[in-house]
């Protein structure tokens, strides 16, 4: 059973998603702003276990739409790459399993400021529409998940 955000689970989220189309749902408008592509990355905190291999206890998750494919990667442990994103968020490991089992919504973790967020909201709204259309595929990965 892959660890949420662990690179097991990053590989196994990938597969879920490999041939989402992606032409067919409705994202908004962000995706022409952008050239049908974006960046978010996901800075989680409080991590359990980050503490053995990063200082910061954190680690960083970008979900990237290119080419028309959606996929997620782990930024390396020194640091962000240089590839912008568009939009990132910073929440606790708590509250992202939270999100993860579908226990709360995003908008009610960013509206009591438990998330922040920098950047185009529009694209968040987008990233949130394909997670959304990739929700089938990814409930077996979710029902295997530890946290």
């Amino acid at each position: 059973m892959p660890v949420l955000y662990s690179p097991e689970w990053v590989a196994a989220f990938n597969a879920a998603v490999a041939d989402l189309d992606v032409s067919s749902v409705d994202a908004g408008p962000s995706l022409a702003v952008t050239d049908g592509g974006f960046r978010v990355a996901q800075v989680v905190h409080d991590v359990p276990g980050a503490q053995e291999t990063r200082e910061t206890g954190e680690i960083r998750v970008v979900l990237a739409l290119a080419d028309g494919r959606l996929a997620m990667g782990l930024e390396p442990a020194d640091g962000p790459t240089n590839d912008p994103v568009n939009v990132t968020l910073s929440l606790s490991y708590e509250d992202a399993a939270a999100l993860s089992r579908g226990e709360v919504e995003p908008a009610a973790l960013i509206g009591t400021g438990r998330v922040r967020v920098r950047g185009d909201l529009s694209v968040l709204v987008a990233g949130q529409a394909l997670l959304a259309a990739a929700a089938p595929r990814l409930a077996e990965l979710q029902a295997a998940t530890t946290y």
